[in-house]
């Protein structure tokens, strides 16, 4: 190691204590098994220090002979973000104002455009636009290719950038460049910034039954929907409502802890609800519903599309695998995997996947996704919605897990129900798939109100 600028020391030093507490752990255990297995796991510990010694070595010839004196944060924070891409697409690093960013997400506001954006190769792409925000009110639709930001090609650009780009004061105006399936050359779309305040629950009256829109799983979601629910009883003139449909579409997920919340709002007391599972037995949980603040077992129905992620497919999951829900809309995105957020002494962040979920019969949703009792499209007659992005199209995502629970849980799904009749408190609606639920539960409140019809398989 001679010839070591001394930042390079320290930061090799560093390194070595990062990877000390896995490697303690890790001797502890080989020294209960057989020597076979202690000389194996002492050649990788070797093996991963010599590579720690390259990578300080590199790092001290660009610092000393590099045509330009190199920004040292951004050699290290590349270094990084070159490591974490090796891995799955939703393991990233977040340098202090990405980090700050994200903290600020969960909260539910933030100046910006609102758009959920993912990495498709070295694309970046719509997942969806959030409700109610500008980049909803400017037309931009899941599926579109962001191919510029401002004049910037996105082009290899890492996800973090991209938001960082598009977020910032209200006012403030930004320059999206979207390619879209029919377009014969990219569209150029200026958007005015805002202060995003998102309201995670809204909720609408129709004929007794509830339509509860969820946008996202934010703190206090769970609070939120009670407080809706709590609202639309008022709106029925007190009474219990006839039945509610649950729309997740385009809600990208977000808490976990709230998405179990949400779950065990509409589940008796007892039941599982999700389960993680990771490496070695490690981060290995399950979540159960409790036997209080419980709604009424009124028939409910789930509204799920492409835009439907993590911890929308969580709660979409649960309620069909204990048939408290039918499922209604398009395949979900296919998110079965669990992050935790760890900050890093410089305020930077780390997201690591550190386990994948399970539905409560023990399905998989990784690349696969909610596949819903009746398929319904987004427009009459319509096929099931044009082709947008989902988590089996990133780049180094899973592979969805070979299991007999996955394969037998994954019987085709129907078309749209039989017993839908016109109604009068739906007709002039023309977001389709709600008509559809909403007409759908109308149906079975008119069939003597007996429970939803179930696919078969779930």
């Amino acid at each position: 190691m001679t010839g070591l600028h001394q930042p390079w020391r320290a930061a090799l030093a560093a390194l070595l204590l990062l990877s000390g507490p896995s490697a303690a752990e890790e001797k502890k255990d080989a020294a209960a098994r057989s020597s076979a297995s202690s000389a194996v796991r002492a050649e990788k510990d070797d093996a991963t220090y010599r590579q720690l010694e390259t990578f300080a070595r590199v790092l001290s010839y660009v610092e000393n002979n590099y045509v330009e004196g190199p920004d040292q944060e951004r050699l290290i924070y590349g270094a990084i973000q070159g490591m974490l891409d090796t891995l799955d697409p939703h393991t990233v690093f977040m340098p202090p104002e990405v980090f700050r960013e994200m903290k600020i997400d969960t909260s539910g506001e933030w100046g910006g455009l609102g758009i959920e954006i993912a990495r498709k190769n070295d694309r970046i792409v719509v997942v969806a636009p959030i409700d109610d925000t500008p980049a909803a009110r400017a037309g931009i639709k899941a599926g579109d290719e962001l191919v510029g930001i401002d004049g910037e090609s996105t082009r290899g650009m890492d996800v973090g950038r991209a938001m960082q780009k598009m977020r910032g004061p209200a006012g403030g105006r930004v320059l999206l460049s979207i390619l879209r399936h029919g377009f014969s050359a990219p569209r150029e779309i200026a958007i005015i910034r805002d202060h995003i305040r998102i309201v995670s629950v809204e909720s609408e009256l129709y004929g007794g039954f509830g339509h509860v829109k969820v946008k996202n799983f934010q703190e206090r979601t769970d609070l939120y929907l009670r407080k809706e629910l709590d609202r639309l009883r008022g709106l029925n003139g007190g009474k219990e409502l006839r039945g509610v449909v649950l729309d997740l579409r385009n809600n990208p997920g977000g808490l976990l802890d709230q998405a179990v919340a949400v779950s065990d709002r509409f589940l008796p007391g007892n039941l599982p609800i999700v389960s993680t599972r990771g490496r070695d037995g490690r981060n290995s949980t399950e979540e159960r519903s409790k036997d209080r603040d419980t709604e009424k077992n009124y028939p409910l129905v789930v509204l799920v599309n492409a835009g439907s992620a993590s911890a929308s497919e969580i709660v979409a999951g649960a309620l069909q695998d204990h048939g408290r829900a039918t499922v209604l809309g398009t395949q979900t995105f296919g998110k079965g995997s669990v992050q935790t957020v760890i900050e890093l002494e410089d305020g930077s962040g780390l997201k690591l996947t550190i386990a994948r979920y399970y539905t409560p019969k023990g399905r998989s949703i990784q690349e696969r996704g909610i596949t819903p009792d009746y398929v319904v499209p987004d427009e009459p007659g319509g096929k099931p919605g044009r082709e947008t992005p989902r988590e089996k199209d990133l780049q180094r995502h899973f592979r969805a897990e070979s299991t007999s629970t996955s394969e037998s849980s994954s019987s085709a799904p129907r078309g749209l129900p039989e017993n839908l009749a016109p109604w009068d408190a739906t007709a002039a609606l023309k977001d389709y798939p709600l008509k559809v639920a909403l007409e759908y539960l109308n149906g079975l409140s008119a069939a003597s109100g007996r429970p939803p019809a179930r696919a078969e398989g779930r």
